[in-house]
């Protein structure tokens, strides 16, 4: 039972990715139709429209695997050698301290979230 709500919550997951991705193509927006759709769930959620405790399986199984989402990136990156080369390499830095700041700023505001969802199961 748990791996059919697993599944049908990632299928709501990718429904909110297909809507994302009509609507941009639909209104021809200057934005990924991803980045729309993760915006329409944020409002839902933000709203209470649509409750977490329904994609709540779904999403964590995602982050189970979030590393290996950034292998084809990675690999990608082995085609553009000569873009590395001479000034190039001064990207290797600046990804890898633009990368730090980008996980130091995740793990504050999941640390914020956390502490107040854990102060909010306090009060009630």
């Amino acid at each position: 039972m748990k791996i059919i709500r697993i599944i049908v919550q990632l299928l709501v997951l990718y429904g909110f990715l297909l809507i994302g991705e009509a609507i941009q193509a639909l209104l021809q927006l200057p934005m990924p139709g991803s980045i729309i759709g993760f915006l329409l769930l944020f409002g839902a959620l933000l709203l209470k429209i649509y409750p977490l405790e329904w994609i709540d399986a779904g999403a964590t199984f995602l982050l189970s695997f979030l590393s290996l989402y950034f292998i084809p990136a990675t690999v990608g990156v082995v085609d553009y050698g000569p873009l590395f080369s001479g000034k190039g390499v001064w990207l290797l830095p600046i990804v890898s301290i633009s990368t730090l700041i980008t996980m130091a700023a995740a793990g504050f505001v999941s640390q914020y979230m956390a502490n107040r969802q854990a102060a909010k199961k306090e009060v009630s």
